[in-house]
């Protein structure tokens, strides 16, 4: 899952001011966008869909957590929450747009500086919280919280703890792996250059790898491609094209591909969130929440709520990824410890509440300042990886030339010994 706070497009480089299309309209992809103050709004939705889930759909081993089944004790939140999972799916349609977007005219460097300054110092801190949290107190309602190692704290740092075959301190980690693999894939194309043939190519051939993913059944590929989730990817970059080229029949026929995969997915991912949430869950009402994620974040990148430009949304839009990164392992913690102090549906609000604030108060001291210092280093590194790249050029050029000043020297020599 990205989560980007920047959703604006950066300044793109294209003619002069003049330029357009004969009639005065800007060419396709040069003019300057306003920022799409909806997708701050869709993030923190989708985040807060995902917490009621942890808190009150979810039903598989945290059952002390609530002193009961969630089903018993918060009845009305819990079925809503055993459907609110899709908030995932709608942070990778988001993040499909907001890469392909944040990412436009960048050099991969720029590309892999942005998305580290951006991941890890809100996750670093998530990571050392929840950590510290399960190592001091072991927690019965975690099935592995008397398992964890303080090295395997460690090598959650890392954010690739998946494919090391470590648990994650928070389970909600998962996506993360997910979302690693996408800016590996989509980084390729970020390093020969983004152009709209070039996404369009990348947006078929992953689809394309991703059936025959499913196909094989070969957990390598799997691994790579991800195909139970790579639709909703793919969605959001050809939505993405349509905001920043217009939309068109290939670009509909990219988004409608993805949609026709989705849905078809949506009976695995299902069954897989059936299990956890002890109910029978129905696909139809999952259907219709996943396709109106389609139909709102299309909408958006085709103009249709421009009218939504309230500054406030880009606080809510910060606080998304630190809301997500703390509120399961902690805020489980916090429920248990209020359990029977007040009433659940009270119990519920406050931690909701409270995990608000914390994810206010993480990205305002932790992750901007965190970012800027993360981001400042990078660009030194990457600054003197250019002058070293540079340096090393010269050299080879004053080799070559001192050498071919030598064979020159020679040459004469030779001529001159023969007359």
């Amino acid at each position: 899952m990205s989560y980007d706070q920047s959703v604006v497009p950066p300044r793109l480089r294209g003619p002069a001011p003049a330029a357009g299309d004969g009639a005065g309209r800007p060419l396709p992809g040069t003019a300057p966008r306003p920022r799409l103050y909806l997708l701050d709004l869709l993030r923190l939705l989708a985040a807060l869909g995902v917490v009621l889930w942890h808190y009150a759909g979810y039903q598989g081993w945290p059952k002390d957590v609530w002193g009961g089944r969630t089903s018993d004790v918060i009845p009305v939140l819990h079925d809503i929450g055993k459907y609110s999972w899709i908030g995932v799916e709608l942070f990778f349609l988001i993040s499909g747009f907001v890469i392909c977007m944040s990412c436009w005219g960048k050099t991969s460097g720029a590309f892999f500086r942005s998305r580290v300054v951006r991941l890890f110092p809100a996750y670093w801190f998530g990571v050392l919280l929840a950590g510290a949290l399960i190592l001091y107190t072991r927690p019965n309602w975690m099935w592995n919280g008397k398992l964890f190692r303080y090295s395997d704290v460690l090598t959650n740092l890392t954010m690739v703890q998946k494919g090391e075959g470590v648990w994650d301190v928070d389970p909600v980690y998962w996506t993360l792996w997910i979302e690693l693999r996408f800016y590996v894939l989509f980084g390729l194309v970020v390093a020969f250059g983004l152009t709209y043939r070039r996404v369009v190519a990348f947006c078929a051939m992953w689809t394309f790898a991703s059936v025959l993913t499913t196909a094989s059944g070969l957990p390598f590929l799997d691994l790579i491609f991800f195909p139970d989730y790579s639709s909703f990817f793919v969605a959001g970059i050809a939505m993405y094209l349509m905001y920043r080229y217009g939309q068109d029949l290939l670009l509909w026929g990219i988004v409608g591909f993805s949609w026709l995969l989705a849905q078809n997915k949506l009976h695995k991912i299902m069954s897989d969130y059936q299990a956890f949430s002890g109910d029978t869950l129905s696909y139809t009402k999952l259907l219709i929440l996943m396709t109106l994620a389609f139909v709102v974040v299309a909408g958006t990148a085709l103009g249709w709520f421009r009218w939504v430009k309230w500054p406030w949304l880009t606080v809510l839009g910060a606080m998304t990824y630190p809301l997500y990164l703390l509120h399961q392992v902690i805020g489980w913690w916090f429920l248990v410890h209020l359990q029977g102090k007040v009433g659940p549906y009270a119990e519920a609000g406050i931690v909701i509440g409270g995990m608000l604030v914390a994810s206010w108060l993480v990205n305002r001291y932790i992750e901007k300042p965190g970012s800027k210092l993360l981001n400042r280093g990078l660009e030194k590194s990457f600054e003197r990886m250019r002058g070293i790249d540079a340096r090393e050029a010269l050299a080879k050029r004053e080799k070559k030339a001192r050498l071919a000043a030598e064979e020159a020297a020679r040459e004469r020599q030779a001529v001159g010994a023969e007359s």
